[in-house]
């Protein structure tokens, strides 16, 4: 019998904990809420964790204890309060949850939560400056007035007592599990909001697996959302260790244009152990904030699910471009999805770095600006592969969405500028169907890896076509174009169908003379 706490265990006392915002805020508002309480009851518990180790060892001498901690991943600091007059000390506690805790009856709850959050991030600013800056405890407009705001954090700060995370008590990996499911569970929740920090954990899987990172890349996410695709992808490259030594060497960045949203990707990229990753905040097209040397920086490895059809992305302003990014055309003011896919290859490695990027499909055909721009990638033999996915995958919306791969290695002088054609697969129809969104299983993207790596026809699924196919087609990359899914009918056999009529019109007779006798006896 295990005292340890399971992934479950974890996974519904988080979600019963959201019972305190449910009829009062948004979804995805009071996400905010829950996912940073859990992550600052997870490193309070690990702090207190720490500290009783070096108790034990040390003794009373908290000097030496002190020292230790200092050399933790991350500090939690004091909080002292004095009187205005004196000045004298009228509370000093450690900033944590359990301090809290034994406060919740404190009239002002809400202003104590914050403060503690302050410290927290004052003390740890390489890793944590800003996470917290967009989640006010004691907002009103959002938790209600003084008393029923006060009720509703002391039932939250009770909820998260119940659980014990301290690493003896849990398994590696769980608080991070945990709080994708969380991420997941809101995004059903919040419908189309989601779209702003979510997307789902198989399109994540697949994109990254199509990426393929390797040891020593540097991997970005230009629109990382919570960061779940960064993850996905760090965690094919520590696979590739032994067992119990993952192989850590690589590098994640990202940048996300929501500040609660770029705060969550920050603790999302903590609780998984990748502190080392830089995630900025802010507008990728219009302020990119990963350069170096006034340059861009350039990745191994770019993935995205960018926002699909964006609306007043910025073109007016990408005229005049600092960078350069939109020098094959500029995209349509009212649709963004060239901008991040030409800004996502700008930004790949020169001869080297790999592409994949989630887009709606009429990426694959609509003309004007795009046409000129998508022929452009073609002409420049960067597009490797084009991959129709089926619809309802996205909570935000139930249209089909394809995946596109680009390879700069396909460019000449690159270690594939031999490779003259595009592989296309129709895998729209692999998928299990759902009440209010489809999935896609294993299975399926086990198929679509398989097929992509193979890069070999398969009937009714996929393609391999020239440049000069694409271009016969006005290099136009609609999917049914390549890839043939028409199944004939059956041949009618009409002599039999005429026999069968007659069979079943001599049986009706039968009955209705039968009934009419019936009915007969019956004197009606």
């Amino acid at each position: 019998m295990t005292d340890q706490l399971t992934q479950q265990d974890v996974n519904n006392t988080a979600w019963a904990a959201c019972d305190t915002f449910r009829g009062v805020i948004d979804p995805a508002q009071y996400k905010d809420y829950i996912l940073v309480m859990l992550f600052l009851k997870y490193i309070s518990d690990l702090w207190a964790d720490h500290y009783a180790e070096y108790k034990k060892e040390y003794g009373d001498n908290e000097e030496r204890i002190r020292r230790r901690l200092a050399r933790e991943r991350f500090i939690l600091p004091y909080v002292e309060f004095r009187d205005e007059k004196t000045g004298e000390v009228t509370d000093r506690f450690l900033a944590d949850f359990h301090a809290l805790h034994e406060r919740r009856k404190a009239a002002n709850l809400g202003e104590l939560i914050n403060i503690v959050l302050d410290h927290i991030e004052e003390a740890n600013k390489a890793k944590l400056e800003g996470v917290f800056r967009n989640i006010d405890f004691n907002s009103e407009a959002n938790l209600g007035k003084t008393r029923d705001r006060n009720r509703r954090l002391e039932n939250l700060l009770g909820d998260f007592a119940k659980l014990d995370l301290r690493p003896s008590r849990i398994e590696e990996d769980l608080i991070g599990n945990t709080y994708i499911y969380l991420i997941e569970r809101f995004a059903s929740d919040a419908g189309k909001k989601a779209g702003e920090f979510y997307t789902p954990k198989q399109v994540s899987k697949l994109l990254a697996q199509l990426a393929a990172p390797r040891p020593g890349d540097r991997i970005c996410d230009p629109t990382c959302g919570s960061g779940g695709l960064l993850i996905e992808a760090a965690a094919l490259v520590e696979a590739q260790g032994s067992p119990g030594n993952p192989n850590k060497d690589f590098a994640l960045f990202g940048q996300e244009v929501n500040g609660s949203t770029w705060a969550l990707a920050r603790m999302n990229m903590f609780l998984h152990g990748q502190d080392g990753a830089r995630i900025e905040w802010g507008d990728t097209l219009n302020s990119p904030a990963l350069v170096e040397t006034d340059r861009l920086m350039r990745f191994d490895v770019v993935v995205a699910n960018p926002p699909f059809s964006l609306d007043k992305w910025g073109a007016a302003e990408a005229q005049a471009d600092r960078y350069n990014r939109f020098w094959r055309g500029l995209p349509p003011k009212s649709k963004g999805d060239y901008a991040f896919i030409t800004h996502m290859i700008e930004t790949a490695l020169p001869q080297a770095g790999r592409v994949a990027v989630v887009v709606p499909h009429g990426v694959l055909f609509r003309g004007g600006a795009e046409g000129r721009i998508r022929r452009a990638l073609i002409e420049e033999n960067l597009l490797d592969a084009v991959i129709g996915l089926p619809g309802n995958l996205f909570p935000t919306t139930s249209i089909p969405v394809a995946i596109l791969v680009f390879d700069r290695a396909r460019e000449k002088g690159g270690a594939r500028d031999v490779c003259r054609d595009v592989l296309f697969i129709d895998a729209s129809r692999d998928y299990q169907s759902g009440k209010n969104q489809n999935a896609l299983l294993d299975h399926h993207m086990a198929r679509i890896l398989e097929t992509f790596r193979a890069r070999q026809p398969v009937d009714k699924y996929a393609q391999v076509a020239s440049l000069q196919e694409i271009a016969d087609n006005d290099f136009n990359l609609s999917i049914p174009r390549y890839v043939d899914t028409f199944e004939e009918e059956e041949e009618i056999d009409v002599a039999a169908v005429e026999r069968e009529i007659q069979r079943l019109e001599g049986e009706l007779a039968e009955v209705r003379a039968r009934m009419k006798q019936y009915l007969k006896e019956l004197g009606v």
